[in-house]
């Protein structure tokens, strides 16, 4: 069996073992040949429209560890750049977006430029395709975008938060402003998923990260509603490729995630305990994730005894191994082989 139809059978709900693997942000930083790459460009932006670098940079941990999944090299913030709207990466500072506020600057999200931004992006997707069957790597190759309520977090707030309070005084003071907002996004995200599924992308995932923001009210109107109608429209548009979604600390919230979007697998995240999650979701609904990233970081016999345990809670449910937040950059790439061993040598 290769690993390609070992991680797409995963998420077909099939419980493959060992499970496969691939990690969020497995290609970054902590590859000294990523950060050779990296020094070729001048911002993020430009290495991640300039297709032979970024796929490139997507085919280094496939190459570096056999990973079963090869996620694109993008950001969740390329789809309001796309639409025209402001964004800057700022060294160690993230990235800086105008602060929304007004119904006129969600009136400017121009969906007719949509097309042509992401024409580099999707060109990557190509040439991720192209070099995965050219140096026959038996890996799936995952699109992604940022689901629209984490999308409009960054927007309104302008950047990072710790605990995104403009867009949650929003959604009460203003939920006409918001709802349209999302709607905005949401229509743009169909569409940039589904032309990554026809350039080539094999699966596709959805990263709400700033889901656990929210009450449970607001949860089902923000996260669960968007997420289903995305979902729906890739089932119609795309109707043999996977959706991952990934509520990021949705806590009890994961159960109806996982039973009303229709999603075909769910992230959790690593304060999520992978025995309640399996017993949450229905038995239709693939598994992902959960290790602490610095529990990979640590390495030695906390990383094999959470490991163990994460693999033991999943054996007999479709499960996808992954981490329950990004790769951190200060990482040793050696440990992360150390980590694919031990899960390969599952059984």
């Amino acid at each position: 069996m290769s690993r390609e139809q070992r991680l797409l059978r995963a998420l077909g709900a099939e419980a493959v073992w060992p499970p496969p693997v691939w990690l969020m942000r497995q290609a970054g930083r902590y590859l000294p040949e990523y950060r050779q790459v990296r020094a070729r460009v001048a911002d993020f932006i430009a290495l991640a429209t300039t297709p032979e670098l970024a796929a490139e940079v997507t085919m280094q941990p496939v190459r570096r560890f056999g990973m079963d999944g090869a996620i694109l090299f993008s950001d969740i913030l390329m789809l309001p750049w796309a639409l025209g709207y402001g964004l800057a990466f700022r060294e160690g500072e993230g990235p800086v977006l105008p602060k929304l506020r007004d119904a006129a600057a969600i009136e400017a999200l121009d969906l007719g430029r949509l097309e042509g931004a992401i024409a580099p992006i999707l060109e990557t997707v190509r040439c991720v395709r192209a070099a995965l069957a050219a140096e026959a790597h038996d890996t799936a190759l995952i699109g992604f975008a940022g689901a629209p309520f984490t999308v409009a977090c960054y927007m309104v707030e302008g950047g990072g938060s710790r605990d995104f309070a403009n867009i949650r005084r929003m959604a009460f003071a203003e939920p006409a402003l918001l709802d349209g907002l999302l709607e905005r996004l949401t229509e743009a995200t169909i569409a940039y998923l589904a032309a990554q599924a026809a350039a080539g992308a094999e699966a596709l995932m959805l990263f709400d990260s700033w889901a656990g923001v929210l009450s449970p009210a607001l949860f089902r109107r923000l996260v669960i509603a968007p997420a289903a109608r995305i979902v729906a429209a890739l089932r119609r548009n795309v109707p043999n490729v996977p959706v991952i979604g990934f509520p990021r600390l949705a806590g009890l919230m994961l159960a109806p995630y996982a039973a009303e979007t229709g999603v075909d697998a769910v992230g959790m995240d690593t304060a999520a305990d992978p025995v309640l999650a399996r017993a949450a979701v229905p038995p239709r609904v693939a598994l992902q994730g959960n290790l602490d990233p610095l529990a990979l970081l640590a390495g030695g016999a906390a990383l094999e005894a959470e490991t163990a345990r994460i693999l033991a809670a999943m054996r007999g449910h479709p499960f996808v191994f992954n981490l329950g937040h990004g790769i951190l950059p200060e990482t040793d790439p050696a440990q992360v082989a150390r980590l694919v061993s031990q899960i390969r040598a599952s059984v």
